[in-house]
This record gives C-alpha cells, sequence and structure tokens, in this order.
C-alpha cells in the first residue's frame, strides 16, 4: 500500500496539535483565576486566598511547562513538513507567530518565573502585577497564534506578487483585525477559561466528598462556578459570532457542520440529530428543528443559505476562472520583464487571481491546471467538500457539553450563593466525573475548525495538496511515531505530577494574616 506524503504530513500535524491543545486551555484560564484568587488575597489579607493561589499555581506550573515542549515542535514543522506552505505565505503567517515568540511568549514566560520566586521578594502589590502580567502573556500568545489561524480560514491583508509566486502583506491592520481571528480569539480563550473553571470545580468537590482542605475547596469552587457561568454564556455568544462569519467566509463548512446536501428555501432549518451519508448525499433519520439554522447562520429570515449540492457546482466554476488566472500568471512570468507584460493580461489577472487558488487545486491531477479534462474539474470540485459526519458530530458534541456546562456551573453558582455547596454529595460527584469533558469540547471544536476548512491549507488559496514538503513518506512516518510516543509520555508526566499534587493538597502559609496580627498586637498594646 502506498504511503500518502499528504495524509501523513496531516495527521502528524494533527497529533502535535491536538496533544498541545490539551494544555493551552487550562494555561489559559488558570492564570486568570490565579490572579482573581490573588486580587481577593490583597484586598482582603486573608491567608487562606494566598493558599489558595499557591496551590492552583502549582497546578497552573506543571500545565505550563509541559504545554510549552510540546508547543515548540510545532512551529518547526512548518519548515520541515510544509516547506512550500512557509515559502508561498512565510511573510504574512510568520509575522503573527514572530511576535508571539518576541512578546507575548517572553513576557508570560518571564512574569511565570517572578511568580513562582517572588513571593517572599516582591511586596504584595507587586506580586498581584506579575500574577496579572502572567495572565496578560497567556492571553497576548493566544490571540497572535489566532491572528495566524484566522488567516489561514480568512486571508485578507494579503495579494500574490506574480513574479515571486509569493504572497505578500498588504495591510498588516487587515491580518491582525481579522474578524475571523478576533472572533476565534475570543471564543478559544473564553473556551480555555471554560475548561479551568470545570476543573478547579471538580478537584475542589473531590476535596469536598473526601472533607480535606474544606476552607479552600469552597472557595475555589465559588470562584470557579462565578467565573465559568460568565465564561459557558460567553462561549454560546461569541460562537453564535464566529458561526455567522462562518457563512460569510467558508459557506461549505457551515454547510458540511449541519449536512445540508440540498439548498433550502430561506430560513433553513437546524438539524438536530441524524446520520450524514456522504456517499448517497442525504441525512438519514433527521430530526428538523425549524428556522433555528437560517436565524443563527444569516440573522435573518429572508437570507437563503448554500447547500453542498449548489456550493459544488459554484467551486467547479471557480476552478474554471481560476484556469484563466492560472493561464493569464504564466504568460505574465513568461515575459521578459514586468515593463514588457501586456496590460490585458494584468487587467485579466487582477479580475481573476482570487480565483487562482481553485485551479491549484487540480495540481493533485494534472501538472498544468490548463490542460485538465471536465472529469478532473469535476473530482476537483468535489474534493471541496469536507468529511461531513466527522464535522456533523464534532459539532453536535461542542454544542451538547457546552449547554452542559452552563447547567453545571450555573448550579454550583446557586449553591455558593446559598451556601450549599456540601449539601448534594451527587452534586460533587458530577463536577468531579466532568473535569475531562472541557478537553473533549475543545478538541471537537478544533476538529471542526481544522478539518472544515479542507481541502484548503489557507481558504481559497492554496491547497493542502500543494503546501506539504517533499519528504519521503518513511520519513514522516517514523518521526510521526516518535512524536506519538514521545507526546504520550509527556502526558503520562503531566497527569502523574497534576495527580500527585493534587493528592498532596494546598501546603501551609508560613506568613500571619493580617486580621490574627491585630488580635494579638492590640490586647498587647491594652
Amino acid at each position: 500500500m502506498e504511503l500518502d506524503i499528504v495524509a501523513l504530513s496531516r495527521f502528524q500535524f494533527a497529533l502535535t496539535a491536538l496533544y498541545h491543545f490539551l494544555f493551552v486551555p487550562l494555561t489559559l484560564g488558570l492564570s486568570v483565576l490565579l490572579a482573581i484568587m490573588e486580587t481577593v488575597y490583597v484586598m482582603t489579607g486573608r491567608q487562606v486566598w494566598r493558599q489558595m493561589t499557591k496551590f492552583w499555581g502549582v497546578l497552573f506550573g506543571i500545565n505550563f511547562a509541559i504545554g510549552v515542549a510540546t508547543g515548540i515542535v510545532m512551529e518547526f514543522q512548518f519548515g520541515m513538513n510544509w516547506s512550500y506552505y512557509s515559502y508561498y505565505v512565510g511573510d504574512i503567517f510568520g509575522a503573527p507567530l514572530a511576535i508571539e515568540g518576541l512578546m507575548a511568549f517572553f513576557l508570560e514566560a518571564t512574569f511565570v518565573g517572578l511568580f513562582f520566586f517572588g513571593w517572599d521578594k516582591l511586596s504584595k502589590v507587586g506580586h498581584l502585577l506579575v500574577t496579572w502580567c502572567v495572565a496578560l502573556g497567556t492571553n497576548f500568545s493566544a490571540l497572535w497564534i489566532l491572528v495566524a489561524n484566522g488567516f489561514m480560514q480568512n486571508p485578507v491583508g494579503s495579494a500574490l506578487n506574480p513574479q515571486t509566486m509569493r504572497m505578500e502583506i498588504t495591510s498588516f491592520f487587515d491580518v491582525v483585525f481579522n474578524p475571523v481571528a478576533q472572533a476565534k480569539f475570543v471564543h478559544t480563550v473564553s473556551a480555555g477559561y471554560v475548561c479551568a473553571s470545570i476543573f478547579v470545580l471538580g478537584v475542589s468537590a473531590w476535596y469536598m466528598l473526601k472533607g480535606r482542605h474544606l476552607e479552600i475547596a469552597k472557595r475555589s469552587m465559588t470562584v470557579a462556578a462565578s467565573f465559568g457561568l460568565a465564561a459557558a454564556l460567553s462561549v454560546v455568544v461569541l460562537g453564535d459570532e464566529s458561526g455567522y462569519l462562518t457563512t460569510e467566509n467558508q459557506k461549505m463548512k457551515l454547510a458540511a457542520i449541519e449536512a445540508m446536501w440540498k439548498t433550502e428555501p430561506a430560513p433553513a432549518a437546524f438539524t438536530a440529530f441524524g446520520f450524514p451519508d456522504q456517499q448517497a448525499r442525504e441525512t438519514h433519520f433527521a430530526v428538523h428543528i425549524p428556522w433555528v439554522m437560517g436565524l443563527i447562520g444569516t440573522r435573518s429570515l429572508t437570507t437563503e443559505i448554500p447547500g453542498i449540492d449548489k456550493l459544488e457546482q459554484q467551486a467547479e466554476m471557480r476552478i474554471r476562472d481560476g484556469i484563466k488566472a492560472f493561464d493569464a500568471l504564466m504568460q505574465i512570468r513568461a515575459a521578459p520583464t514586468p515593463e514588457a507584460v501586456p496590460a490585458e493580461l494584468t487587467t485579466s489577472f487582477e479580475e481573476l487571481g482570487h480565483e487562482l487558488g481553485y485551479a491549484l487545486l487540480l495540481k493533485r491531477y494534472v501538472d498544468d491546471p490548463r490542460q485538465a479534462t471536465d472529469a478532473q474539474i469535476a473530482q476537483a470540485a468535489r474534493d471541496t467538500i469536507p468529511h461531513v459526519p466527522t464535522l456533523f458530530w464534532s459539532f453536535r458534541v461542542m454544542v451538547g457539553l457546552g449547554m452542559f456546562f452552563i447547567v453545571l456551573t450555573g448550579t454550583f453558582f446557586w449553591l455558593s450563593a446559598r451556601r450549599h455547596l456540601d449539601k448534594y454529595p451527587l452534586l460533587l460527584k458530577i463536577a468531579v466525573i466532568a473535569i475531562p469533558l472541557p478537553w473533549i469540547a475543545i478538541e471537537a471544536g478544533w476538529i471542526v475548525a481544522e478539518i472544515g476548512r479542507q481541502p484548503w491549507v489557507i481558504e481559497g488559496v492554496l491547497p493542502t495538496a500543494m503546501a506539504v514538503s517533499s519528504l519521503g513518506a518513511s520519513t514522516v512516518l517514523t518521526t510521526l511515531v516518535g512524536f506519538a510516543v514521545l507526546y504520550t509520555a509527556l502526558i503520562v508526566v503531566e497527569m502523574t505530577l497534576m495527580i500527585r499534587a493534587i493528592q498532596k493538597g494546598p501546603e501551609p502559609d508560613d506568613e500571619p494574616e493580617a486580621e490574627l496580627i491585630s488580635e494579638t498586637l492590640v490586647p498587647a498594646a491594652e
């Protein structure tokens, strides 16, 4: 069986990204929770809040260290496994990655060190500022990574230079403030806040069930429930915005998520349940909720959402326009000097150049897209349809778990307000069992975002099949297995260290509380 270099490269990147993304959400959320807890400590002077901050800080540190170790490899993969991608869009994609490394990551890493070793060397307010800088740096890292990813989903602020055959930035402002990138950033960060909140809630519930560290557990649950409820509600709102932008920029992804094979009259129904059959192009046992998809996807009752069949037909037309753009590009490049290019060729490329990526889909079947047959064009158009069942079910797992998190955090928020956190052991057990669920929801969301973009590595611009390096399949397979073994070992290390730290629990703090000092000094003075 011949190994497919494109499939292997995709699988390797997916493997490393999925592993790395196990650590990122908890880092994002815990950093903010630490800042909130230490803020309460500085405002009240209560030692228990200092203990809480230190304890959850240990878990943050373990997760942060393993996350850095798994994340370093990912950026090297762009040069090793995706060299043509790096060449084609390196001027654009490399900028936010460089900023993330130079500004956000260094800021984060520097203040992480001060957080752990500065407790007795900095003032209370100084250490609090350090903790907020850790949270700021962590979220800045996510911002620049998602700016880069947002460009892959919605390439803006750039243009192809026909002479160098590279994409160049035309507006860095547009790249940074890409609406897709901004929506993905706030949605992803909010999901990280939910992840950390459920983690803190579950660990604290375990302490409650064991009758250990009750003071810290109750306060941690109160903070996690309040912060988690706000974050879970925001995930829904921000997810709606992300879905609306998908309707504008990635229509095929939206149609695949809904398994919408045929274009429906507006407003389209939402398929709550069903079994998509990609070969038969129908969804078996589908349960529809009228109007909902039209309202979510278009925010109107009259705007049509195109189905997969219609989008495939449009893709075929765009491929044919792309062939014309490719022909104009080849003639422009054949000219001896840029000044010798006929004006009509330049005009033709300017008019159809945005469809060039669709012509490049044919590179999988023919070296020169201009020589493609009708059958090859039709096949390339079919390639624009991602794997519908995977998107359909991943999206519903993500949304279903998101609704559960709202109910869970809302319940514990209500219990904390009534001071009944220890009244219902069954709810505490549910909170413990729920600890891994945010990671399942987040990984499902990542699958929706990335598989939904296929067959593009950059939506409408560069097909995935063209972006890979000219490596031997055996080389990629070997490194893939190596990464799988290494990352699995790191997961085991992470879990072992986290479980040991949780079983050990918070350590007593030697710093006396302000209240205790005042109580002992006043009688002595009298």
